[in-house]
């Protein structure tokens, strides 16, 4: 049906005869002749159609916006300063000799020729249009690049690529599952898969020592603008190595892939910041390094005030006290910073207090704040040298819990980085390292895993499983761009009485374990030799790689924020029927009864 793709027409063919199909992109139609825009996945290619064939012409004057052509037609130069270097076919054009409707298409709900105001709700309705568009194209073969490229490098690198199950079993611990009713096993139900952890990790057992999957997961979760219901990770897994070893290996696969796919280079190393360091310089466990504000301890210095607000959580063991200086800040207005501490709120921040350093040099005098009349000179004078305060700049407080403070201080951070323009161009990417085993939950009352319940302990922390367990230091590692986490993984447990003794702490009855996880706590028993891996977003890597704003933009259909889907209308209800065949009944939500006076 052709013999080139649209956007492979170019000037090495002058002369020759071709034959392309695609969608009607433009028409224009000037002194007689016609100018049509032919466009496939590859690009656009100008047809010109005279009025001398007159059957061709006649029909390229009834084709319409999206109409499915083949055109036959001898490729020709175009014309000296009519070259359009936007388009790989730019150089050329092809004069019609025949021109055939494969199919007709009504008037498209948005035009695809322009860069037009349309609605995400519009554009996911209609995904099959959206998808047409150049823009939308160009990210769906990006991220085929992507998946290529990694392909390749695992295959060469001696992992196997091996399916695990999609329908599995429910696990107690992280999101919530998505379920699945079996209709032979009445009363019982499958869960999709919220990763291939414990698949993967079987597959050490069974001496398969490196195993790769691209692999879609799901979890039923809130979602943000880089979260989906269901997403693709590319996940990795190897025997016999050590995490310094997994690590370089895949920093080198991803400084290939930014190399050869993007043409970017990446630092080599990847610099390394433990955890603790992070939270303590950025309140966040993976900083973006692009902006170079910091969040600076000053907990020490309100321990004494009257300032209730500050002092109070710098006495606290919990508790914690930071400034963020803002360089050039202080000609925020009063409305902007009105607008921070909104934004703060969000996170549990209960206030902004701030000081605006309208004169560094005339002390007290020069700064403006309503909390200054709180705070001795001395006091002052410490918070201004601590943070190298200079005439201009603007410093935040943070003053609570340190997780409050770590949320709602590390999020302004970033806002504040890119409304005043203070973000680097470029890439920085970063090895966060030496995680917490665990951390206390207040609302249960009991340990949980800070990555999951599978990640090893350091060597030399093992005795604190039995001691104090908040001190235990994980083999876990993440590799964050820009302020986004693309990977995380950990060196595995690979003991059975280490995995039982973390069930224990983590308050997973030896029942429940059992239960959940029996198959597992087997196999560890038959021989597991050290294991670890990791497991990249590839949504989110593309996103990233092309510069979206949201993963649903590299995905072909993805779910809206609200997990649904527009084109087919899912979720949706089923037939009595199916539910009888499941044993399912269905109960109609509790009518709240209106309490309110008459």
């Amino acid at each position: 049906m052709r013999s080139h793709y649209c956007g492979d027409v170019n000037e090495k063919l002058d002369g020759q005869t071709v034959t392309v199909a695609g969608w009607m992109h433009r028409r224009r139609d000037h002194g007689g002749v016609i100018f049509i825009d032919l466009r496939d996945r590859e690009g656009l290619v100008q047809i010109v159609c005279n009025p001398e064939d007159a059957e061709s012409f006649a029909i390229a004057e009834r084709v319409r916006s999206e109409y499915v052509l083949e055109i036959e037609g001898k490729v020709r130069l175009r014309p000296d300063g009519s070259d359009n270097k936007g388009l790989k076919s730019g150089k050329i054009e092809i004069v019609a000799t025949r021109v055939t409707i494969l199919n007709v298409a009504e008037t498209p709900p948005f035009p695809l020729t322009e860069q037009a105001e349309v609605s995400e709700d519009v554009r996911l309705r209609h995904r099959y249009i959206d998808l047409r568009r150049p823009e939308m194209q160009q990210k769906l073969r990006f991220r085929a690049k992507i998946t290529s490229y990694l392909r390749r490098f695992l295959d060469d690198n001696g992992f196997l690529d091996i399916e695990t199950p999609i329908l599995t079993k429910a696990t107690p611990e992280g999101a919530r599952d998505y379920l699945v009713p079996s209709r032979t096993h009445q009363g019982d139900f499958f869960a999709l898969p919220q990763s291939p952890q414990l698949f993967k990790q079987l597959l050490m057992v069974a001496g398969m020592d490196r195993y790769y999957q691209i692999v879609r997961c799901f979890r039923d979760e809130d979602l943000r603008a880089d979260r989906q219901p269901e997403f693709t990770q590319v996940d990795v897994e190897t025997s016999f190595m050590e995490e310094e070893d997994l690590m370089n290996m895949m920093e080198d696969m991803i400084r290939g892939l930014f190399a050869n796919v993007l043409e970017q280079p990446l630092p080599n190393p990847f610099p390394r910041m433990t955890y603790a360091e992070a939270m303590a310089r950025y309140g966040s466990d993976k900083p973006d390094l692009r902006i170079d504000l910091e969040l600076i301890e000053i907990s020490d210095l309100m321990k004494s005030v009257d300032f209730k607000v500050f002092s109070g959580p710098a006495n606290d063991e919990k508790g914690r006290v930071v400034a963020l200086r803002v360089p050039k800040g202080a000609s925020l207005s009063r409305k902007q910073i009105d607008d921070y501490t909104k934004y703060v709120s969000i996170y549990g921040a209960k206030g902004l207090a701030y000081i605006k350093v309208n004169d560094i040099n005339a002390g007290r005098e020069g700064l403006q704040s309503p909390i200054l009349k709180f705070l001795p000179d001395d006091v002052v004078d410490a918070i201004m040298k601590r943070t190298e305060a200079e005439t201009g700049d603007l410093i935040f407080f943070g003053a609570d819990k340190s997780n409050i403070v770590n949320e709602s201080i590390g999020a302004l951070r970033v806002k504040v980085g890119h409304d005043l323009d203070l973000v680097k161009h470029g890439w920085q990417p970063l090895w966060v390292v030496a995680f917490p085993m665990f951390e206390w939950d207040e609302k249960s009352d009991r340990w949980t895993a800070l990555h999951h319940p599978f990640t090893a302990p350091r060597e030399s922390d093992m005795d604190l499983l039995e001691t104090d367990p908040g001190k235990c230091l994980s083999r876990a590692y993440d590799m964050v761009l820009n302020g986004t986490e693309l990977g995380g993984g950990s060196m595995r447990i690979h003991k059975a009485d280490i995995q039982s003794k973390v069930f224990e702490l983590l308050g997973i009855s030896k029942e429940e374990a059992d239960d959940k996880f029996g198959f597992l706590l087997e196999a560890l028993k038959f021989g597991c030799p050290p294991h670890g891996g990791l497991a990249f977003g590839l949504d989110r890597l593309a996103m990233l790689m092309t510069g979206s704003a949201s993963i649903r933009d590299v995905m072909a259909f993805p779910k809206t924020q609200s997990a649904s889907c527009l084109l087919t209308d899912a979720p949706s209800n089923v037939s009595e029927a199916q539910l009888k065949e499941l044993n399912i009944r269905l109960r109609k939500p509790a009518v709240i009864a209106d309490s309110s006076p008459e």
